[in-house]
């Protein structure tokens, strides 16, 4: 067997982001209105209806957002035909791509995102683990880019 991981695998993280994701999404429609403390003073869950994105940003722009998703999901994949080498930015693209198909669908049938991931220590917008797994890939992107840039074929 070769060194290179097979093409199907590629979709692992991408599917479990998305899975992780709509897991996390359906469990958190029970959460009482207060919202529930996980770890005291550190995370909680609270139910949020994002109607944008990071931080609410485009509320209310439904099919600007859709777009944004879409070319997000289309550079990704362009990316990781060929001009990505190593394992660091490949990674961070998958989780990049999970993340964005695991909002799209809340997004375009909802018409908002559901959030449920509270910070308690610091006042920051509540999240998704969509949302967790776009900002992971874009830091690993950016590490790679910064720190690493012969894992990429630019």
């Amino acid at each position: 067997m070769s060194a290179r991981p097979r093409r199907w695998t590629a979709w692992l993280i991408p599917a479990l982001a998305v899975a992780a994701d709509r897991v996390a999404k359906e469990l958190a429609v029970g959460l009482p209105p207060q919202g529930v403390t996980l770890i005291p003073g550190v995370l909680g869950l609270r139910w949020a209806e994002n109607r944008g994105i990071a931080f609410s940003l485009f509320s209310g722009r439904p099919v600007l957002l859709g777009v944004l998703s879409l070319a997000l999901l289309l550079l990704a994949g362009r990316l990781l035909r060929g001009r990505v080498r190593g394992a660091l930015p490949r990674a961070g693209l998958l989780l990049m791509l999970g993340g964005a198909l695991g909002n799209l669908p809340d997004r375009l049938f909802r018409g908002y995102v559901p959030d449920m991931i509270e910070t308690l220590f610091i006042p920051f917008p509540i999240f998704n683990v969509a949302d967790a797994c776009l900002t992971v890939g874009c830091a690993l992107v950016l590490f790679s880019l910064l720190f690493r840039p012969r894992d990429w074929a630019l």
